[in-house]
């Protein structure tokens, strides 16, 4: 660490909203300090020549003398505030940029559609996991960026001249809300993303990420309505439906979809379903960040990547203080026990034992608040803390698992997650749970060679010969463990090798 000030500051002035994210640097983890937002709609002010109004300029010249604020004292080399495809289209961009950057006393950067989608790409490759190729896509009120990278390099990516707010003054402007013109709407993105689709579809994708309103607003919109947190082309149909349902968009009122996102929301639909649909996407998750945490990193030249996730769960354990060899035993303890049901033939999600991996690492997190109520302890922190790298969901399931680590099983936790099916939840915490156990002497090497069979419900444990009298304390903690199981509905065995 150099002796630089912690604190960067990133402002993005986009086509929609502005926006300003502070954060302060902490032992290789990034702390969000402030986050402000204004609708400032800059892109509705553009004329037929491209000629920003004064009106639209106004709004934004007000949004960042709010702004100018919490820049003070933050040193100027921590600062980068750009400005995206609005401000590349304004033919008068210098008479809005000279009152700008008098009132933020700081250069404000015009970045290219290209330097736009790069930067996004390093936001989301440092705050969201992924493994292969990632297609990221974020739209925005007047461009759409596509990317395709691995880890954080980025191997393809375009700027497209479509975004939710250009969209709604083109086919939206009757204000009505109907299937002519989500047709119109969708038949028009086709027709911009075709240009470069081919190049997609070539090089291809293993994980689709979200980085746009449009997606978040989807996102807590599935949620309320008890939906998955994967977006699927028949979530953004139905939704759909649901907007034309409504007739117009003064009566626009969707479960789940806040106010201040109503107003450029069928547009940006309009844009997902048509890239859904021309680029044949299965699902979509949500970005944990985007051009403004890679303006972020790349000022504090966080030149170690690691896999986010991993850098989460360091940061977490140097946070916590968690034993960190004791984690990593118990996290050793839960694959072996995992990987025999799974050569058994039982099945899991793709994410299920990364996830079972997670909780094992950090299953003391509880310890630095006491003992007795430690699982509860950890869910709380869970629930309530960023985590870089886990979704939504994947973040409400660690904290579910957590709270199980031990006593009796609170399958409501595990009902109230949608990052895995919940009877393979069940699993996972059943061997959560095993493992703990197992490594209650916290040396290494004194796991046994068992056996850990699935059958239907039953959970069968066959132990060593003699072992239960040869550790008594952990034979007695594994018969209450199977008598709690089997009380919760979810029988457990243990039994000797003959």
């Amino acid at each position: 660490m150099s002796n630089k000030s912690p604190l960067y500051a990133a402002i993005d002035l986009g086509s929609n909203s502005f926006h300003m994210l502070v954060v302060r640097e902490i032992k290789q983890a990034v702390r969000t300090i402030a986050k402000v937002k204004r609708k400032v709609r800059l892109a509705s002010g553009l004329d037929a020549n491209n000629n920003l109004s004064q009106e639209a300029m106004v709004r934004g010249w007000q949004c960042l003398s709010l702004f100018a604020e919490q820049l003070q004292g933050i040193p100027r080399d921590n600062i980068r505030i750009v400005g995206t495809a609005t401000l590349r289209l304004a033919q008068n961009v210098d008479v809005f940029l000279e009152k700008a950057e008098q009132i933020l006393n700081h250069k404000i950067d015009i970045i290219s559609g290209e330097q736009e989608a790069a930067t996004i790409y390093q936001g989301v490759a440092y705050t969201s996991c992924g493994l292969g190729n990632r297609l990221v896509i974020d739209i925005g009120g007047a461009s759409t960026e596509l990317i395709i990278g691995a880890e954080n390099q980025a191997q393809l990516l375009n700027s497209l001249d479509l975004g939710c707010v250009t969209w709604l003054n083109r086919y939206f402007s009757d204000q009505q809300l109907n299937q002519g013109n989500f047709d119109q709407a969708i038949k028009a993105a086709k027709q911009v993303i075709n240009k470069v689709s081919s190049e997609y579809l070539s090089l291809g994708w293993q994980t689709c990420i979200g980085a746009s309103g449009t997606v978040q607003a989807l996102q807590e919109t599935l949620k309320a309505q008890g939906l998955s947190e994967q977006i699927t082309l028949a979530k953004l149909q139905e939704i759909k439906l649901q907007c034309i349902a409504c007739g117009n968009m003064p009566q626009l009122r969707i479960k789940g979809l806040a106010a201040e996102r109503l107003a450029v929301f069928p547009s940006g639909l309009a844009i997902l379903i048509a890239l859904f649909e021309h680029l044949a996407i299965d699902s979509m998750t949500l970005a944990g960040g985007a051009l403004r945490e890679g303006l972020v990193y790349s000022m504090i030249g966080d030149s170690d990547y690691l896999e986010v996730r991993e850098r989460t769960l360091h940061s977490l354990t140097r946070r916590y203080q968690i034993d960190a060899i004791q984690g990593q035993y118990v996290k050793d303890t839960t694959e072996y026990l995992l990987n025999q049901l799974q050569q058994q033939g039982v099945t899991f999600s793709d994410s299920a034992d990364v996830m079972l991996a997670s909780a094992a690492s950090l299953y003391e997190i509880g310890l630095c608040i006491e003992y007795k109520k430690s699982p509860q302890h950890a869910a709380y922190i869970i629930d309530n803390i960023d985590l870089p790298g886990f979704t939504q969901a994947q973040q409400t399931l660690l904290s579910a698992l957590l709270v199980n680590q031990r006593g009796r099983l609170n399958i409501a936790a595990l009902q109230a997650q949608n990052a895995v099916p919940v009877e393979q939840s069940i699993v996972l915490v059943r061997v959560l749970r095993l493992a703990i156990i197992l490594c209650m002497r916290r040396t290494l090497g004194s796991i046994p060679e068992l056996k850990l069979q699935l059958h239907e419900q039953t959970l069968t444990v066959t132990l060593p010969q003699r072992w239960q009298q040869e550790h008594a304390l952990r034979a007695a903690e594994l018969a209450i463990e199977a008598q709690q199981q089997t009380d919760a509905g979810f029988p457990l065995r243990l039994v000797e090798a003959s």
